[in-house]
């Protein structure tokens, strides 16, 4: 982020310092930024910021239909998402997996065919 400087040509002497230097009232820092700016100093996505943003999720100012951020909406923006330090937890254990051998047998099934089935008598509904 570059700041911007004052040129020794500022009619108010109270801002330079006896060797000419600036002094520290002279720099100074944007009064708003664009979603492309604030998205940066927050190091997130600008499409985050801006969804946020549209949701009324996160602190912002509309200038017209221009989305903008203050420093005081980006201070508030870190101290709403600051999350307290947890311990990590522990693995979660799954439940058993039930496999068919675990499962009683089921009704004993034949691969024959009936007897009582209608092709035994030795018709057939086909007309070949």
């Amino acid at each position: 982020m570059e700041f911007v400087v004052s040129t020794p040509q500022s009619p108010c002497p109270q801002h330079w310092d006896a060797t000419g230097q600036p002094t520290r009232a002279t720099v100074t820092e944007p009064l708003l930024y664009t979603p492309a700016e604030a998205a940066q100093r927050l190091r997130v996505r600008e499409s985050w910021l801006r969804k946020k943003a549209a949701a009324r999720e996160v602190p912002c100012t509309f200038l017209g239909k221009h989305l903008r951020f203050s420093p005081t909406d980006l201070a508030a923006i870190i101290a709403n998402s600051a999350r307290p330090a947890v311990g990590r937890s522990g693995r979660r254990k799954t439940p058993p997996t039930v496999r068919d051998r675990d499962l009683p047998p089921g009704p004993r099934r034949s691969v024959h065919a009936h007897v009582n089935d209608h092709t035994s008598n030795g018709s057939t509904s086909w007309r070949g």
